[in-house]
């Protein structure tokens, strides 16, 4: 009995155990299977979609988006098309999609531009009296645009492209505006601009006639060549400014002589006439869209007025400090090149195309988004260069905020440098007349503005001063003392005395208007008075 019970016990446990197995398994299958999400049995949903003025109802798989849903309608969708919901949105059934079709045309039309009507004022006609200048034409242009349409209709209409076939010519009206200014005799030819407007006046002041009727000279660039036979000037572009500041255009000082254009463009600081040639020099700048409008380029130019031939002079540059703003230059009489930027004044080695620093300045920490050029100027016989310095503070202050500006001359016949005037204020402009015969020697003068306020002098009004080259002889000729100051401006030298003169007359811009000061006795007179004029040049 005893070994059947032993037999029965070892045959009976292996089972158990498979059964304690399978038990255990299906426990964790269980446990598995409802840990998992529940399971939804796919199915199709119906949609309608609407297109090209059509409704029409198909069945795709649920949970398709808009996109895979007309993949599955075999609908095409172009890339400006437009549905409505979204493409990526997803649908459920019952939804309804709206597929709106876009159109992008351009299309290319020929445009009547119309002359503009542009009175000038003359003071050399009668009050009341007219005349026509110039008859106007119209002009054409080619404009572009582009149309965007919706299911057919369109939604907007804009210019993409616009291109002048031809310009407008403006119709002038000259009115007279005859003053009771007493005519004058003069020298040479007076340029100036009145309204953006260029005039001449030729032998007398009762002699003057518009010379460039576009009212667009912007003043950057006004020059008289040393013969006068022609006037550089640059015109306000009608481009964007952030990609082209100016045009500089030319023209014969002649009456009804037609300006035109030069390939040069954006020159802000500096373009005269090359001595004893036909030929301009000019800097250049980048236009930019944040102040001051550009950034320079420190670069020089030759442009031949008679060929159009283009040379670089000067590479470009960094500029030294400050050297965004840029640099200006002055040519001497007998050809030399002199150069000022904010810190340093030098010249220029025209055959070897590299500048020579003569003297570091301390740069003017103006606090804002422009900088101050020192100001420079040849004396007549070429051998002295005269400047604006920025003076150092006589007390602790910053030497870059010191207020203090003089006028300094250094001589290239003995390498000296000497104050010539002090604290005249940053806007003083030396300029020296013409060559004054004398039994030892060529004697001339120097004119300069004198800052009212001098420690003040961003914001003062100046005065006129003219004294003898080595600073000696100094008076005040304009305007009066009890008078209100004038703008900062280069006072503009007659270009040689006139029978029974005391002196050489020199043209400042006052209040608006010309003025002509006779700096032998200090006389002065009044020449224009519309109150337009901004800018002179005397040859």
């Amino acid at each position: 009995m005893r070994r059947n019970f032993l037999t029965r016990n070892a045959s009976t446990k292996p089972a158990r155990r498979l059964r304690g197995s399978l038990l255990l398994l299906l426990s964790i299958t269980l446990a598995l299977n409802g840990c998992r999400s529940p399971q939804i049995a796919s199915q199709d949903a119906t949609i309608s979609v609407t297109v090209d003025g059509a409704a029409q109802t198909f069945t795709i798989p649920a949970g398709s988006t808009v996109q895979q849903a007309l993949q599955t309608a075999g609908i095409a969708f172009g890339n400006l098309d437009r549905a409505e919901p979204p493409v990526y949105t997803v649908l459920n059934d019952g939804d309804s999609v709206v597929i709106i079709r876009v159109l992008e045309i351009f299309e290319t039309e020929e445009q009547i531009i119309p002359f503009e009507k542009q009175i000038v004022r003359n003071e050399s006609l009668p009050e009341g009296e007219t005349r026509l200048v110039q008859a106007g034409e119209n002009g054409s242009q080619e404009v572009t645009y582009r149309r965007m349409l919706e299911d057919g209709v369109e939604i907007s209409k804009s210019i993409v492209k616009s291109a002048i076939l031809v310009e407008a010519i403006p119709e002038i009206v000259m009115i007279g505006a005859q003053t009771s200014f007493a005519p004058l005799p003069i020298p040479g030819k007076l340029a100036y601009i009145a309204g953006g407007n260029a005039w001449i006046i030729d032998t007398s002041t009762a002699n003057r006639f518009p010379l460039v009727t576009t009212g667009d000279l912007d003043g950057r660039i006004f020059r008289v060549s040393p013969r006068g036979d022609y006037l550089i000037y640059t015109r306000k572009s009608t481009k964007p400014a952030d990609r082209e500041i100016n045009v500089l255009w030319a023209v014969r000082t002649k009456p009804g002589s037609k300006p035109f254009p030069t390939s040069v463009s954006n020159v802000v600081h500096f373009a005269d006439w090359i001595p004893g040639t036909s030929s301009v020099a000019y800097t250049t700048v980048e236009p930019r869209a944040t102040a001051p409008g550009w950034q320079a380029n420190n670069d020089l130019w030759r442009y031949s007025i008679s060929t159009g031939e283009k040379k670089k002079i000067l590479d470009a540059n960094a500029g030294g400090v400050y050297g965004w703003w840029g640099m200006t230059f002055a040519f001497s009489a007998d050809g030399k090149l002199a150069y000022a930027r904010p810190d340093g004044i030098g010249t220029v080695d025209l055959d070897g195309k590299y500048i020579k620093p003569l003297i570091d300045i301390v740069p003017l920490n103006t606090h804002s988004d422009w900088a101050w050029l020192p100001s420079i100027s040849w004396g007549a016989d070429g051998k002295t260069l005269y400047y604006v310095t920025h003076a150092p503070p006589p007390s602790l202050v910053n030497a870059e905020d010191s207020p203090f500006f003089d006028i300094r001359a250094t001589s290239f016949e003995n390498d000296a440098t000497v104050d010539i005037a002090l604290q005249t204020g940053m806007f003083a402009y030396p300029n020296a007349s013409p060559t004054q015969a004398s039994s030892r020697e060529r004697q001339y003068q120097v004119a300069y503005l004198q800052a009212i306020f001098h420690e003040q002098s961003e914001t003062s009004r100046y005065r006129v001063v003219v004294m003898d080259r080595d600073g000696s002889n100094r008076r005040t000729v304009f305007p009066a003392n009890d008078a209100p100051g004038l703008e900062p401006q280069i006072p503009a030298w007659a270009p040689r005395q006139i029978d029974g003169q005391s002196g050489y007359f020199l043209a400042v811009v006052y209040q608006g208007n010309l003025w002509l000061v006779d700096t032998g006795n200090g006389q002065a007179f009044q020449v224009t008075g519309d109150g337009l004029v901004t800018k002179i040049d005397w040859r």
